[in-house]
């Protein structure tokens, strides 16, 4: 019998992720995240009292605020 692999599972491919995860993936503090959220910046599921960013609204919120580098 062949072992599954993970990575071929869809419903290995996460479409929330809690405040501390998308902290990691923007590379900014957890403080930070919660300042962007407190602030309305970044957009957030509420499922009962957690809050949860979805993914493919984080990626969309990055590449609304990503430009050109203009150098120094």
């Amino acid at each position: 019998m062949m072992a599954m692999n993970p990575s071929n599972d869809p419903l290995n491919e996460r479409l929330l992720l809690g405040v501390s995860e998308a902290a990691v993936l923007l590379s900014v503090s957890r403080s930070s995240c919660y300042q962007l959220l407190l602030a309305g910046e970044l957009p957030v599921v509420r499922l009962g009292r957690s809050v949860r960013i979805p993914v493919a609204a984080l990626q969309k919120w990055l590449d609304d605020r990503t430009e050109p580098w203009a150098g120094l």
